[in-house]
């Protein structure tokens, strides 16, 4: 009863937590917040020093991937050390969030000026070139000669950035220090350059670097030339599902979007009369933007439709000349899933190389973060390609991808009824070698070809043809009749074979588990045709000893 009555006169269960909560310190809340504040922050922006101190500061592994059969790798990107090394970033800036601010910010760029050159391209816009000479580092009047053979770099820089941004400046000095040339094509309306025609650059304008290019092989016959486009300049492949999946990269395209602004006012008499002007101002995400400025501007009938079109993933398989893509699958812009991993496996002529950090165009390297590893790899790699063979001989189109058994409707909603019943894709794409053949290229009007393929194929195809003719010229006319007669058939068997055999080649390749049921498929749907080729075979058989009876 005693007990009861104390129970009841007593305070209640949530004064007496109250009352012991206060009896803790308060040291050990101020403690308690920290250690939740920094837990947030770690996984928030993403840092990794944890990760960097358990791996003993070595860095991450530079991963590659590429064709097997891929003779840039194994003839030039095999060279390369630095692709077979490790990335370990800069210890105050371990998270990629923190480079990329740092790169915007300040990035340390080096101290340089360029020689500015306008460029007016056939609709009357106007672009600036910024030339830096491995001459200029010199203190010398550097020019470039009509014969110059000096190798030429052309860069592109990103979305709304010039020649003028960090990393730009960084990745030229760092090649004109090394002899070579650059150039820095910058986009229309950026470098202090006024708009001077209706026409605004995107993600997928590809003609000024075609025109820019052209130019200087025209004015520069026997300069080689290379080109590096970052980010944008690479091919946007940033669309909003992959920019706004979470809270931080909503950030960025807060923040992008806002530089897109910055770029529409600096134009804003033009942009006011082509585009929404009014959308453009309250546009508060690239996807906004692109929806009032780019798909308006660039005739684009939505802005699925425009990330669809300009994405770099679609031209990928198409690619015929040596290329290096390089990736941070930390990179909070281009995200690893923006990443065309098979499209890039699959094609001979691209090497990828992905780092597990170094943010969107950082990769800042060393305790004072003065370099950035992806210019060093870049530079590498280059001076590498120059050296090898494939300076002068273009890779065959020999894309496994663009075959034709492959089904293009995954990549376009849009679809045709034909005809015959069948299901199209609606595509621009002009006609194209779907026989799976090598073919020969033609850029600027110089031919290139596939070297060493087309040689071993020229010379075994001679050894035929002479070893053919030698057996002719030995046989009597009858005979050389009935073997043109035995040749006619084996051509037209030839010819219904063919097209099986080269779709049965090209499905292994994908599907090597397969290669029975292949096999299977393969005899059941050619079993009409062994009868012919059995008569053929033995058909000389069965004619000599009905001429002797």
């Amino acid at each position: 009863m005693l007990d009861s009555q104390a129970v009841a006169g007593g305070e209640s269960p949530a004064e007496l937590l109250f009352r012991a909560a206060a009896m803790v310190p308060a040291e050990r809340y101020a403690l308690a917040a920290i250690a939740v504040v920094s837990v947030f922050l770690y996984r928030f922006l993403e840092l990794h020093v944890i990760g960097d101190v358990l791996r003993g500061f070595r860095g991450g592994r530079v991963e590659l991937t590429f064709h097997p059969a891929s003779e840039i790798y194994h003839r030039v990107a095999s060279k390369c050390r630095s692709l077979h090394g490790r990335y370990l970033a800069t210890p105050w800036l371990a998270s990629p969030h923190l480079q990329t601010l740092f790169l915007g910010i300040s990035g340390r760029p080096p101290s340089f000026t360029y020689k500015r050159q306008l460029y007016t391209v056939r609709d009357g816009g106007t672009i600036a070139l910024d030339w830096l000479l491995a001459s200029d580092l010199e203190d010398a009047d550097g020019f470039i000669s009509k014969d110059d053979s000096t190798p030429l770099v052309v860069v592109v820089p990103g979305l709304t950035s010039d020649s003028a941004a960090a990393y730009v400046k960084h990745l030229v000095y760092s090649i004109a220090s090394k002899g070579w040339n650059v150039v820095v094509s910058n986009h229309r309306g950026l470098g202090g350059v006024s708009i001077t025609s209706d026409c605004f650059y995107n993600g997928g304008w590809t003609e000024d670097v075609r025109e820019v290019i052209k130019y200087l092989h025209h004015r520069y016959p026997k300069t080689p030339l290379f080109c590096i486009g970052t980010s944008i300049g690479a091919n946007i492949v940033i669309g909003d599902r992959f920019i706004s999946r979470k809270l931080v990269q909503r950030i960025y395209d807060k923040a992008l979007a806002i530089g897109l602004k910055g770029y529409a006012k600096l134009h804003q008499p033009v942009l006011a009369r082509l585009a929404n002007w009014e959308g453009i101002k309250k546009s508060r995400s690239i996807r906004e933007f692109d929806h009032h400025a780019t798909c308006v501007v660039a005739s684009y009938e939505t802005v699925d439709t425009y990330y669809r079109r300009c994405s770099s993933a679609s031209f990928v398989g198409n690619v015929s000349v040596p290329l290096l893509c390089i990736n941070a699958l930390d990179d909070p812009l281009c995200t690893r899933e923006a990443i065309p991993w098979d499209e890039c496996r699959a094609n001979k002529n691209i090497v990828l190389a992905t780092t597990p950090n170094g943010g969107h165009l950082a990769f800042f390297q060393g305790l004072t973060a003065g370099r950035l590893w992806w210019v060093g790899a870049a530079s590498e790699f280059l001076f590498a390609l120059h050296e090898s063979s494939y300076m002068h001989w273009q890779k065959a189109n020999d894309h496994v991808l663009h075959s034709s058994l492959e089904s293009s409707i995954d990549k376009s909603p849009y679809v045709n009824i034909m005809e015959d019943g069948m299901v199209a894709p609606v595509t621009k794409d002009g006609p194209s070698n779907n026989d799976g053949s090598p073919s020969d290229h033609e850029v600027d009007g110089v031919q290139l070809s596939n070297g060493v393929g087309d040689r071993q194929q020229l010379e075994v195809s001679g050894e035929k043809h002479n070893e053919h003719v030698s057996e002719a010229g030995n046989e009597s006319p009858a005979g050389s009749a009935n073997r043109q007669g035995d040749d006619i058939y084996s051509n037209k068997l030839h010819e219904i074979i063919a097209p099986v055999k080269r779709s049965i080649n090209q499905l292994t390749r994908h599907q090597g588990r397969s290669i029975w049921l292949l096999a299977y498929i393969a005899f059941v749907t050619s079993w009409p045709l062994l009868g012919s080729l059995a008569f053929i075979t033995f058909r000389k058989k069965f004619r000599n000893p009905l001429r002797a009876k």
